[in-house]
């Protein structure tokens, strides 16, 4: 009897510790991604020295951890069967270490091909949380030959905390 007593202690010790390891609060909330520069439908300099003014505040309840832009284009609703002799459809694709709960971004390191193709394309920022959890934004953007020039302090380029 005191074998059965004991195992049944035992057992209700292992279900006990099951229970209060799985409620253990985790971080399932995903970070918040605030575009700034470039916006929606934005014209985009190609062959700019100067880069792309790229500008963009993450916030996260925890603790933020990296982020991720991709640049692609969409000229045909992704089905990318354009074809250009003298151009190259341009895309891009960095990512960087971020910490803290808030952080503000700014550079100027996307830099656009003088032969990249001019036309519509996808700027896709992503956003992970030091417990994997992920955002993303997507922009329309357009690369243009004709686009002006960005002129900003490029000596102002930095990543920062709020």
């Amino acid at each position: 009897m005191k074998k059965y007593i004991f195992k049944c202690l035992c057992l209700s010790a292992l279900v006990a510790i099951a229970i209060c390891g799985c409620t253990e609060d985790s971080d399932t909330e995903k970070p918040v991604i605030n575009m700034i520069e470039p916006a929606e439908g934005d014209i985009l300099k190609i062959g700019s020295d100067n880069g792309v003014h790229f500008e963009v505040e993450f916030t996260d309840n925890e603790s933020l951890k990296s982020y991720r832009v991709n640049i692609h284009d969409n000229f045909d609703n992704h089905t990318h069967s354009i074809l250009r002799a003298e151009t190259v459809d341009f895309e891009y694709e960095n990512s960087w270490e971020i910490s803290g709960k808030n952080a503000l971004v700014h550079h100027h390191e996307i830099k656009i091909p003088e032969d990249a193709t001019p036309g519509n394309y996808h700027l896709t920022v992503y956003c992970s949380d030091a417990e994997g959890n992920e955002s993303h934004v997507v922009i329309n953007v357009v690369l243009s030959h004709d686009a002006d020039d960005d002129d900003h302090d490029e000596d102002s380029d930095h990543d920062h905390c709020l």
